[in-house]
């Protein structure tokens, strides 16, 4: 098994530098299992959400989705992620500050991340405690 960083998963994801995205291709493509940590695949979705690529929910549920897909590609915890991955799906915009605004799939993740972690260390989850009145959408999340 091998981890990869951010960059080398989203040169793989954009294609977008003919050298990089080639090696890239070449590690997630090859005969190894590839580790996406949570950490990796969180700062992915941040970035492709950003100004620079401006993704919408459907497309990042598409990329998550399209990486379940990898033959090669293990997550932490693959039901977690897919736990997440319906989290986010799911959840309605909320309006705060005059806007409207919508869960980040880092929020949906952190949730279930903490659920998966209390019950492996085979404990009550009480919750994940957050100010995010959109992340307070998802079940698991409580306000301070």
């Amino acid at each position: 098994m091998i981890a990869i960083d951010t960059n080398i998963l989203l040169r793989y994801l954009l294609d977008d530098d003919n050298a990089q995205s080639k090696l890239a291709a070449d590690l997630i493509l090859g005969d190894t299992t590839v580790l996406v940590t949570d950490v990796v695949l969180a700062e992915t979705i941040w970035t492709l959400k950003g100004k620079r690529y401006n993704a919408d929910k459907e497309a990042i549920i598409k990329v998550v989705h399209s990486l379940f897909e990898e033959p090669n590609v293990v997550f932490e915890s693959r039901q977690t992620i897919w736990r997440a991955v319906n989290d986010f799906k799911n959840a309605k915009s909320v309006k705060s500050g005059g806007k409207r605004k919508e869960t980040d799939f880092p929020d949906a993740l952190i949730i279930n991340k903490a659920r998966y972690v209390a019950s492996e260390a085979a404990t009550e989850f009480e919750g994940v405690y957050t100010f995010d009145v959109a992340a307070q959408q998802i079940p698991g999340t409580k306000k301070p």
